[in-house]
């Protein structure tokens, strides 16, 4: 596609003066392409960006965002599947004569390039940069406003112009056990200047088996505080200077944004600045485990106003949000014995059959879903057949695939496009399935992707379709054989999980982990808290403590307000509908991380379970008293779990009065209607009660609010307690 240069070079000069700078409009570069495989078999025919999240294209919340942040001019970087991204920007309004937009949106393609380096090489030589820009992949979602981050780049240009790329960030403990985020990202590692926010150091690969890491001693010689962090997401939104393009075309090998780029500014003296972002949402659509977290956040509305009653898309009719946070277009069809869950969503002429029940999951538009269907925790795309007594259990399912009456889809499934499953089928977990064969190594750039060398692209030859009898089912299970209609088993290949074998695959799924898989890995974190003290494991020698010469403090983050984020986090896992087991290792292996005792969980998961009634109210405009009630109902066995002593059950007391007093004032005035319920559901004890009534007479007249509202039922307890003692 040929472009008009409107400058007539790569962008503006080193030397340029910033407040020229800062009267461009601003812009923004989209990849418009992944530049990785993770997304196979389904980007070999749809390119990621336009694959649905929550019904809307990915790219669709991107450019959104981009235009409510200021963006002015916004150049699409087209490589993949390059006419889809193109068709898709003009149907949409994007593109064309008359758009009906804020921000000019450009495409601008090519067929040479196989990175993100390669991308912006060429943006490079097309002339179209000519001050500060954005850049962004377009499967990042944010609601941030860029308006204090874009000044202290500014800001910082003016004083030091070697301070070329400000990178935002947001707060994300990696889990102790599979050293992954909840988006399944990899632990990364940064040092960070805490006074000028400098980013000093970072490696995205770093060794988890081992408790350090190797930084250049001219790093610790030059920079004698820094921050240590293990618990930073990168959002893959970076504002740049216009040299960050010139460094790219002067450096050839730089393929990767992070792994070479990054590293070689650092290495080279220019200097990277981070922007951590607190109460906004930014997320990278990474791997298909991001997809699913990031899709559950949509749905519960942490990424308002990118959500899907608000963003529209196309021709699709509009969708409302119903109670218990459930989203319906209005010509759905929904049979009266039919039930749609919590936190899903049904879009645009979709057909739901008798005694189906939909929970946790996104349904697109299209679809007919037949009688006594499970679907739990899924995702169904348009035009998809569902028959009569099929179970899909957190899976992913693409437009046009068609399951006969019966089948099963494990958890963890890739159904790509047009997939045919026979009836009675079980596809075992984990599977991934298309009609596409799997590519070998020599025809792996099919779909112009950056792989570096650990790519996973088999060398095998493709599997054998299952088109004929000749061939087993996908099951294993030989009773499992050809249907009575003729079909065999599953029309498609049947891809190998080549990277690290299915029993890795867990890592990466929208299945959420599985139980035997947390408790291995807590026994493995057992296990090696047995080879050690809790010291010695916390006194582990790194590089900083080696070096004598440095006057280097490591400052660990442990705040217990982003532990208890962390439980709220965890916890809205479960109200999706993780197993209580299943969520009892994952704060327990928080607790772990953050070194905190079962008295800290006990608060955290408490407010935890207070914040979802009181949403639950708000979103229902139903009554407080009784969703709080409802929760606690639902919720008691699993605080028991961390109350098992007075003390626990004190803590409990404790955050309640802090909750009322702070962040959840509205349970202020409910709070002696809900003690008693605590104690009759057996949450805190009498004692308990009565030892926290006892410890505030002598404390100042505003910490005795609580006991004083509640000072009726607190005397019944003191009699109570009086009578059994007089009768023994």
């Amino acid at each position: 596609m040929s472009k008009k240069s409107r400058g007539g070079g790569g962008g503006a000069a080193a030397g340029e003066d910033p407040e020229d700078l800062s009267r461009s409009p601003l812009q923004a570069v989209l990849l418009a392409d992944s530049f990785t495989l993770k997304f196979r078999p389904i980007t070999l025919e749809r390119p990621k960006v336009l694959l649905p999240l929550v019904n809307v294209p990915m790219i669709e919340y991107t450019l959104s965002w981009l235009e409510s942040a200021g963006v002015e001019e916004c150049f699409v970087f087209c490589c993949a599947h390059a006419q889809q991204v193109k068709e898709h920007l003009g149907k949409a309004g994007w593109t064309g004569k008359p758009a009906a937009r804020e921000m000019t949106v450009t495409a601008v393609e090519s067929h040479d390039a196989i990175s993100a380096g390669d991308a912006l090489r060429v943006m490079y030589g097309r002339g179209v940069i000519h001050g500060d820009f954005v850049l962004i992949s377009g499967d990042t979602i944010s609601n941030m406003n860029l308006k204090d981050a874009l000044q202290e780049h500014k800001d910082r240009r003016k004083k030091d112009p070697l301070a070329v790329m400000t990178m935002v960030i947001k707060h994300s403990k990696p889990s102790i056990l599979t050293n992954q985020t909840r988006l399944g990202n990899d632990e990364i590692v940064m040092a960070i200047d805490p006074e000028t926010t400098e980013l000093l150091y970072y490696e995205d690969r770093a060794d988890v088996s081992n408790l350090y890491v190797t930084i250049d001693k001219d790093i610790l010689a030059s920079n004698p505080t820094l921050q240590l962090r293990n618990n930073m997401e990168d959002c893959y939104i970076d504002i740049c200077s216009p040299e960050v393009l010139s460094l790219f075309t002067d450096n050839f090998d730089y393929q990767h944004l992070r792994r070479h780029f990054v590293k070689g500014l650092l290495i080279m003296g220019y200097k990277i600045y981070t922007h951590e972002i607190r109460s906004s949402y930014a997320a990278r659509i990474d791997n298909f485990r991001s997809y699913d977290t990031v899709s559950k956040d949509i749905i519960q509305r942490w990424t308002y106003p990118m959500v899907p009653d608000v963003l529209s898309f196309g021709d699709r009719q509009e969708i409302k949000l119903h109670r218990q946070g459930i989203y319906k277009a209005s010509d759905v069809t929904l049979s009266h014995s039919a039930q749609i869950g919590a936190n899903s969503v049904v879009g645009n002429g979709t057909n739901v059959g008798e005694n189906c029940k939909v929970s946790n999951s996104v349904i697109g538009r299209g679809c007919n879903i037949g009688k006594n269907v499970l679907i739990h925790g899924s995702y169904i795309w348009d035009n998809v057949i569902i028959e009569d007594g099929c179970k899909v259990s957190n899976s992913l399912v693409c437009d046009g695939v068609h399951l006969r009456a019966g089948a099963i889809v494990e958890p963890g499934c890739i159904l790509s496009f047009k997939v045919e499953v026979g009836k009675n089928v079980v596809v075992p977990a984990y599977s991934k399935v298309a009609l596409l064969p799997q590519p070998s190594n020599e025809d792996s750039d099919e779909e112009l992707e950056y792989a570096d060398t650990n790519s996973g692209v088999t060398d095998s030859p493709p599997f054998s379709s299952m088109r004929s009898a000749d061939h087993p089912t996908v099951s294993d299970d030989d009773d499992l054989e050809a249907s009575e209609t003729g079909t065999c088993g599953v029309v498609g290949y049947i891809w190998e999980n080549v990277d690290t074998g299915v029993q890795e695959e867990w890592r990466q799924s929208v299945a959420p982990i599985p139980k035997d898989k947390l408790e291995e890995l807590q026994h493995a974190a057992s296990f090696d808290d047995d080879d050690g003290s809790e010291d010695d494991f916390k006194n582990r020698p790194t590089v900083l403590d080696q070096d004598d010469d440095s006057d280097v403090s490591a400052v660990e983050d442990d705040d217990y307000s982003k532990f208890e984020k962390e439980v709220e986090e965890t916890f809205q896992r479960a109200l999706d509908g993780i197993h209580q087991d299943n969520l009892i290792l994952e704060i327990n292996a928080l607790r772990l991380s953050y070194s905190l005792q079962h008295a800290d969980c006990a608060g955290a998961l408490f407010h935890s379970v207070m914040r979802s009634a009181l949403v639950a109210a708000q979103s229902t405009n139903g009554n407080l008293l009784k969703t709080t009630a409802e929760a606690l109902g639902k919720w008691k066995d699993l605080l028991r779990n961390y109350t098992k002593s007075v003390d626990e059950e004190m803590e409990i007391l404790l955050k309640f009065e802090e909750m009322c007093q702070e962040n959840t004032k509205e349970f202020s005035p409910l709070f002696s209607k809900i003690l008693p319920y605590l104690y009759d559901k057996e949450v805190v004890s009498e004692d308990a009660i009565l030892r926290w009534a006892e410890e505030k007479e002598n404390a100042d007249e505003s910490d005795k609010v609580f006991v004083k509202q509640s000072e009726a039922f607190i005397q019944w307890l003191k009699e109570a307690e009086e009578e059994d003692e007089e009768e023994e």
